[in-house]
């Protein structure tokens, strides 16, 4: 096993990872920025590095600053966490050129999965379904009759996008020209990649995705699969395992799929596969190389700890569960608590005056607040993820319910209420299945 490591990330994540390194016995080094100084896992891990000042670009996505406190602490893996560098292929290269174990991909698998283009070009030829689309990069000149080819309406997508950014919904064929353009230079601006594709798009999917851990030799298992269809801006807002409603066929063809894709290109660490789902079809958007944030849903229905699984690869000593010993028990439901105001969804950072995390069976809370830290301004606002585990959806709803009842969090407003009061209580959720676009359809009627 690994003997240190360094938390190339903050809050709940790093947190977890740092947990994680306690109970495999591992060593651990936290890296902060100044306006980090207080994080909890900085106080707990056996080293803390300061990278640098509070912006991302000077301390977190600073790879020579993280690289040097691997170097000063003599850690022999870096562990990237998810957000900042966690998918960057250049800050793969330079942890394993610089000696040390980079927990995740390989930087090719990073660079093959992280655009879009390529990504779509391995899956097909993995037999995994995919979005009826260009096969390939469109220009000017081809826009129109591929367009047409595939049908409108059409979404227009930057190669090198993410995070919902770069796409553009065309619905007339007199629209195409121009949404291209405008795509090609929002993409060129936001990634430095103008390059753009087009697929088809579909009126109300659901959003399934497949979690697989493959131990980098050309073994691969996956862990079952997990709805996250609630989402506002592209961004999810809960997320629960199993997706309810799949035909039990329908998801083994996409597991077999998967795996086999991981297999062929040898992937080592956690991945995602992202689904788009409508009409029992399944269409493959993109792979997440990197542990997910909604990670935990899928460990509390299988009962494998995913980031203690990246550490075993990483060590080289593989999986520790072979697939037939992989099993689904129960639901598991998560509520993503964040730092902003229920209504106008503004980020609210400031001093946190008393927090109480809320108990009870099957409630698990990930999350690095306390009371009288101070959540600051410069990050993205998450601050906790509520999980609720039960034998059955319906009790896992419920506890999730009960809660959110509990949970404190006094002096920032905080998105609690929009999951009790809206989210717990809208009939078509509770039933299952709603699509994408349900949540802000819901928003937008008050």
């Amino acid at each position: 096993m690994l003997d240190k490591v360094v938390i190339a990330n903050r809050g709940e994540i790093a947190l977890r990872i740092l947990r994680a390194c306690k109970e495999l016995g591992i060593k651990t080094v936290a890296v902060y920025s100044k306006a980090d100084r207080d994080l909890l896992h900085v106080r707990l891990a056996d080293q803390a590095v300061c990278i640098g000042p509070a912006p991302s670009k000077e301390s977190y996505l600073n790879i020579p600053a993280l690289i040097s406190a691997a170097e000063v602490t003599d850690a022999q893996a870096i562990h990237p966490g998810y957000g900042f560098l966690a998918e960057n292929a250049d800050f793969a290269d330079a942890v394993e050129c610089s000696g040390f174990k980079f927990i995740g991909p390989r930087a090719e698998s990073i660079r093959l999965m992280g655009n879009k283009v390529s990504a779509i070009v391995a899956m097909k030829a993995a037999g995994v379904p995919t979005v009826p689309g260009s096969d390939g990069p469109v220009n000017a000149e081809n826009a129109v009759e591929v367009a047409k080819r595939i049908g409108l309406p059409v979404i227009i997508k930057a190669a090198a996008g993410g995070g919902g950014r770069g796409m553009r919904v065309v619905f007339e064929e007199s629209e195409v020209l121009n949404s291209l353009l405008v795509t090609k230079s929002e993409a060129g601006a936001a990634f430095g990649d103008d390059t753009v594709y087009m697929e088809k798009f579909l009126q109300h999917p659901r959003h399934v995705e497949i979690q697989v851990i493959g131990d980098g030799e050309g073994k691969a298992i996956h862990l079952f699969d997990r709805d996250c269809s609630l989402q506002r801006r592209h961004q999810k807002v809960v997320e629960e395992a199993p997706a309810p409603g799949i035909p039990q066929k329908l998801r083994e063809e996409v597991y077999t799929a998967c795996v086999r894709a991981c297999e062929q290109m040898k992937y080592r660490g956690a991945g995602t596969f992202e689904f788009l789902y409508e009409d029992e079809r399944f269409y493959f958007i993109e792979m997440n190389t990197r542990v997910q944030v909604e990670h935990p849903v899928t460990e509390m229905v299988t009962g494998i700890d995913i980031i203690k699984e990246q550490l075993r690869v990483a060590a080289g000593l593989g999986l520790s569960v072979t697939q037939d010993q992989v099993k689904l028990q129960g639901h598991a439901v998560e509520s993503r608590i964040n730092a902003e105001d229920p209504r106008t969804f503004m980020p609210c950072p400031g001093k946190v005056n008393y927090y109480h995390a809320p108990g009870g069976p099957g409630i698990r809370m990930d999350s690095h607040l306390y009371s009288g830290y101070s959540v600051p301004p410069n990050y993205d606002s998450l601050i906790g993820k509520l999980i609720a585990y039960g034998p059955t959806r319906e009790i896992a709803l419920k506890r999730l319910h009960n809660a959110l009842d509990e949970i404190v969090v006094d002096g920032i407003r905080t998105n609690i209420a929009l999951h009790r009061d809206v989210i717990l209580r809208d009939e078509a959720f509770l039933e299952g299945g709603v699509d994408i676009h349900h949540l802000e359809k819901q928003l937008s009627q008050g």
